[in-house]
């Protein structure tokens, strides 16, 4: 079976840092997990034009994404997250295709 990796991007808004932290400790990453999708790698960017924040999500195959992202428990998470953010994108990639630091 062939991994995939969902890779998100964002801003975190002003003046939220500290909801925002408290979200994604408490209810994000540990939601990500629960519903198969857990991060796999965590970017934050102090520096330059480009998004503030690279999370990269791990799934095990394309049903899992699928199954995952249909969920009403992502549903909820990304809701909540664009709260705290801006700016948000996110791709789907084979995660061998997304050889971003070399061999593994």
């Amino acid at each position: 079976m062939a991994r995939l990796h969902m890779i998100m991007t964002w801003d975190i808004r002003p003046g939220r840092e500290q909801e925002y932290s408290e979200f994604i400790n408490n209810r994000f990453a540990p939601g990500l997990v629960e519903i198969g999708l857990p991060p796999t790698d965590v970017f934050y960017t102090a520096y330059g034009r480009v998004p503030q924040i690279m999370a990269i999500v791990d799934a095990a195959d394309e049903a899992t994404l699928r199954r995952a992202l249909r969920s009403r428990q992502w549903a909820a998470l990304k809701r909540e997250l664009l709260r705290f953010i801006e700016n948000y994108e996110e791709r789907v990639v084979w995660a061998d295709s997304a050889d971003y630091f070399g061999s593994h």
